[in-house]
């Protein structure tokens, strides 16, 4: 078994709030430089949504405002 498929099977026995902190600190531990691959239909969904945003059909809210909501809708400690 690789250390990757060793890592993934001991964070999957993580409890749900466990392996969602997991996830971001894993996020946010990506470095600036080395953006994620991304398909052309993901792209093409990012240019509609960008232009939604840009041409004001959509409204914004604060990344820490749509966090802080959904953890207390799971009841996932350290929203914060």
């Amino acid at each position: 078994m690789s250390n990757y498929e060793s890592v993934l099977s001991a964070a999957a026995q993580l409890p749900v709030d466990d392996r969602l902190r997991l996830i971001d600190e894993l996020a946010s531990s990506m470095p600036d430089d080395q953006p994620p691959q991304l398909s052309d239909a993901w792209l093409r969904e990012i240019d509609r949504r960008s232009n939604e945003i840009d041409s004001g059909a959509v409204v914004t809210e604060d990344w820490a405002d749509i966090r802080a909501r959904l953890f207390a809708k799971h009841g996932v400690d350290g929203a914060n």
